[in-house]
């Protein structure tokens, strides 16, 4: 299930990079392309194109219904800052760390050799220690990691 995933991930980004970063797609005639219930369409936009990773994803219901697609354009600035300290509170899942690293992969705001060891040092191998613990450890982890990396005075 995970390489049609992929796959249709792939696809969006393609279609996005041709159409100035936002598209409005059917999810039926989607579904029709790769053969595969509507519900797998659901499943990628649901997982793939959220804020974390730098999409905003907006759906009409109806006959003429659509899901609008938009990555968002964020560079290394106070709303990068703001975005991710914020996304990362004082807990914050395996998850949802590895989507904010993943997205500042994506926006070269690190390389991907620094994501890689970002991605690392907040693992759940990394942090052995109770699990009510670490998703308080792995915010701060990230948080004071991001903070370098945008070069912004940590405390």
């Amino acid at each position: 299930m995970s390489v049609l995933s992929d796959t249709i991930e792939e696809f969006i980004k393609d279609l996005m990079s041709e159409y100035e970063d936002k598209i409005d797609l059917q999810r039926n005639e989607l579904a029709q392309h790769f053969n595969c219930a509507p519900s797998q369409i659901n499943y990628v936009l649901a997982t793939r194109f959220t804020p974390d990773r730098g999409y905003i994803t907006e759906s009409r219901r109806g006959g003429g219904g659509y899901i609008r697609v938009v990555r968002l354009r964020v560079d290394k600035t106070d709303q990068l800052f703001l975005l991710v300290t914020n996304r990362i509170g004082d807990e914050i899942t395996a998850r949802d760390a590895q989507d904010i690293i993943m997205r500042l992969v994506e926006t070269s705001v690190v390389s991907k050799n620094e994501g890689n060891l970002m991605s690392s040092a907040v693992s759940q191998k990394a942090l052995n220690m109770p699990l009510v613990l670490k998703d308080r450890v792995r915010a701060s982890i990230l948080k004071q990691m991001v903070l370098v990396l945008l070069g912004k005075e940590v405390e």
